[in-house]
């Protein structure tokens, strides 16, 4: 099959398995895009998450984790919303989540499309191919970007003239030559709206991220208690944040998803924080059932929910955050104190504690002496 004929053939049967964009492009990346993710590290942006270090050499270029690599087809698939994403940041006792896990995990969906394509290819061409979907040391978004799908904003996403800031990606590998698509170029211009509207600070200059600060890591993936100085500052966002996505400029081109496996549950659109605190282990793994919250499990879940109900200056929530001061993990029990001590005076936070057996977490125990100090103090401003 000639080479035209075949990119036309790919770009048809991935539209018919419902991706919205398509493009190709040879399987190795610049130096300069493994030496920006080099000195990311080196400066500690990748906070906890040492999977990025270990597999830092992997992850330069799609040829140093398959060395018979030769092209490289970028898949995306248009997750945009229908309503503001942002709306539910003015409703203080309800939670806000990343329009991408208010449904199905895209992982799940995705896969199965690229692994269904890839056989096709291979049966086709005869050659070789490996999936990804954002489970592999391989950076997709450059990869994107050399195939002409969009470009890394200054957000460090992508952005589409066409789909704004709403594509997941997915990546095949083949052994097959095939002629690249020609490389977006970089259409943000002057615009800033994305680095001044994080809550967090976390842009520490344009096209460099800090995930230290960011909100979508610390709900996602930080294990333990958040920094006292960043809860603050997280509102009610409970999984993710979307600002950064949403400010852009592009998304006014940008068409609703029509993944209806990705159109969000109405539930998860705007859930009760109280309803959500009261998750145990079984109910927060049915309610959650096929979504990417799961599998931060439900204790560093209630952790997000307890400083969103601090935030919420919402005193009649306070029974939502007390009934977790005996939760068995401590860092729950942590966000919990803080949490009252937002809604609560110092008086109504010291009968509390001698209310409760004697706390043998240090961690817990400095969460309550600086609570009643910060009461106390407030108390006689």
């Amino acid at each position: 099959m000639a080479e035209t004929k075949l990119k036309r053939w790919i770009a048809q049967e991935a539209t018919a398995l419902g991706f919205d964009a398509c493009g190709f492009t040879p399987a190795h990346l610049p130096p300069e895009t493994g030496n920006r993710l080099e000195q990311a590290i080196a400066e500690d942006h990748h906070a906890t998450m040492a999977w990025l270090a270990e597999t830092l050499q992997r992850r330069k270029s799609p040829q140093k984790m398959w060395e018979k690599a030769r092209s490289a087809i970028v898949l995306g698939l248009n997750y945009a919303p229908t309503s503001d994403p942002l709306a539910t940041l003015a409703e203080r006792e309800k939670a806000t989540i990343s329009v991408y896990a208010r449904n199905r995990d895209y992982h799940d969906i995705i896969k199965g499309r690229l692994k269904t394509l890839a056989g096709k290819i291979a049966a086709k061409t005869g050659a070789d191919v490996k999936v990804f979907v954002d489970t592999a040391p391989l950076m997709e978004k450059p990869l994107a970007e050399k195939a002409g799908i969009g470009w890394q904003g200054k957000h460090t996403n992508l952005v589409s003239r066409e789909f704004g800031s709403w594509l997941f990606l997915g990546v095949i590998l083949t052994t097959s030559e095939i002629t690249p698509a020609r490389s977006e170029t970089d259409h943000c211009g002057s615009c800033r709206a994305c680095l001044d509207i994080c809550p967090t600070d976390a842009f520490p200059a344009p096209y460099r991220l800090d995930a230290r600060r960011c909100i979508s890591y610390l709900t996602i993936e930080h294990a333990g208690p958040v920094a006292r100085n960043l809860r603050p500052l997280m509102g009610n966002r409970i999984y993710g944040c979307d600002d950064c996505l949403a400010v852009c400029p592009w998304n006014k081109f940008a068409a609703a998803g029509r993944e209806a496996k990705l159109a969000a549950r109405a539930v998860l659109e705007a859930s009760d924080l109280a309803f959500l605190s009261t998750l145990d282990d079984t109910g927060f793994r049915a309610f959650f059932s096929g979504s990417p919250i799961k599998r931060i499990g439900r204790n560093r879940f209630i952790r997000n929910v307890l400083i969103a109900i601090g935030n919420s200056g919402m005193p009649e929530l306070a029974d939502a955050a007390e009934a977790h001061l005996a939760e068995p993990d401590a860092t729950v029990r942590g966000a919990a104190v803080w949490a009252l001590s937002r809604l609560l005076p110092a008086e109504h936070l010291r009968r509390l504690q001698r209310g409760l057996p004697g706390e043998t977490d240090e961690m817990v125990r400095e969460e309550w002496r600086l609570a009643l100090a910060e009461a106390a103090e407030c108390a006689t401003c």
